[in-house]
């Protein structure tokens, strides 16, 4: 198999990031303590919101819906918040007409970080060092001998040169498993290997609508964040994510992705919410750092976005694992006042 590096790295941003990547942190208490750094600073225009938490302001069960209305009194135009799900099979991808009746309706489409850079060589190069983990530590560090192999023999078998990541960390591995990297590497992207990206198709369409194009974080800011929890909880999510991966495979149980994929299609923005809650059950910091606190620095860039005086309509595209619960944008968003309404 003659893998394109550029490809996999392109492959490794997109899923780096997932709602799949928190669901993995279950029962990472029993892991070595290490010393990690903090995270990088959100943007220095974002103020992060310290308003209580109100009850009663997160979609309920019943709020099926991935696109949501966003207005206030006298704005002359509303704005749009949708949730993704950064890379899921083409089999399952689906984009409603009234999202891309959205879209048109927007001056500009703002994600998590913007996808063109994504794509772009130099940047992803640039990179490279913030992927592997600090100093000479390497994967065998950080599991037994008996958990390591196991975790080289999935990579291995999925035709994948576990070489490469042993250095690289855990919490990008725990994002590959259960996706066919080798085949989307081999062929150039996502489509090559039957998967697409939210991100990147939103991407077309708004370059296709000559729409300004944007981020709420860098590239640089959320791999900060895998530097914040300590590699030896990542290994063990790492571990975890494979032991599960594979009991779906034998048909004992559905594995992440398969679950993630449901739900996303179910449109079940408060069910993926309580489900990554429950599954971050014991590690609530890395839910609260992957999850919570990037939420409430967004609200304000996107409180100001709107409010602006030469504000046009904004589509905001983030993973939707980021909408539902207590202290999820749209809760967020509502308790600053801000009426955020589903588009069915």
């Amino acid at each position: 198999m003659r893998i394109s590096f550029l490809s996999l790295l392109l492959v490794l941003f997109c899923i780096s990031c997932s709602p799949k990547t928190a669901s993995v942190a279950k029962t990472a208490e029993k892991a070595p303590p290490q010393t990690s750094t903090a995270p990088a600073a959100a943007p220095a225009t974002t103020s992060v919101v310290t308003a209580p938490i109100q009850a009663g302001l997160a979609p309920g069960v019943n709020d099926t819906s991935l696109l949501w209305k966003i207005s206030t009194p006298g704005l002359a135009q509303p704005s749009y918040l949708f949730g993704t799900i950064h890379i899921i099979p083409e089999k399952d991808y689906f984009l409603p007409n009234r999202v891309v009746a959205a879209i048109n309706d927007s001056e500009e489409l703002i994600f998590e970080i913007d996808p063109r850079d994504m794509q772009n060589p130099a940047k992803l190069m640039g990179l490279m060092t913030k992927i592997n983990m600090r100093g000479d530590t390497s994967l065998e560090d950080l599991l037994s001998a008996e958990e390591y192999a196991e975790v080289e023999a999935y990579f291995t078998e999925s035709g994948l040169p576990f070489f490469i990541f042993k250095k690289m960390k855990p919490l990008f591995l725990s994002a590959m498993v259960g996706q066919d990297m080798g085949a989307m590497a081999e062929g150039g992207g996502m489509e090559g290997g039957g998967m697409k990206s939210y991100e990147l198709e939103l991407t077309k369409l708004a370059e296709a609508g000559s729409k300004e194009i944007g981020g709420l974080e860098t590239m640089e800011f959320q791999l900060s964040l895998f530097d914040s929890i300590p590699y030896g909880a990542q290994a063990t999510m790492l571990y975890q994510a494979i032991q599960s991966e594979s009991a779906g495979e034998k048909g004992d149980a559905p594995n992440e992705m398969d679950k993630l994929v449901s739900l996303y299609r179910r449109q079940a923005v408060a069910e993926m919410a309580s489900t990554i809650s429950d599954e971050s059950a014991g590690v609530a910091r890395f839910e609260e750092l992957l999850l919570t606190k990037r939420n409430e620095n967004w609200v304000p860039q996107i409180r100001d976005n709107i409010n602006a005086a030469d504000a046009g309509g904004k589509f905001y595209a983030v993973g939707a694992g980021h909408l539902g619960g207590a202290r999820g944008v749209i809760a967020l968003l509502r308790g600053a006042g801000i009426t955020v309404e589903p588009v069915y």
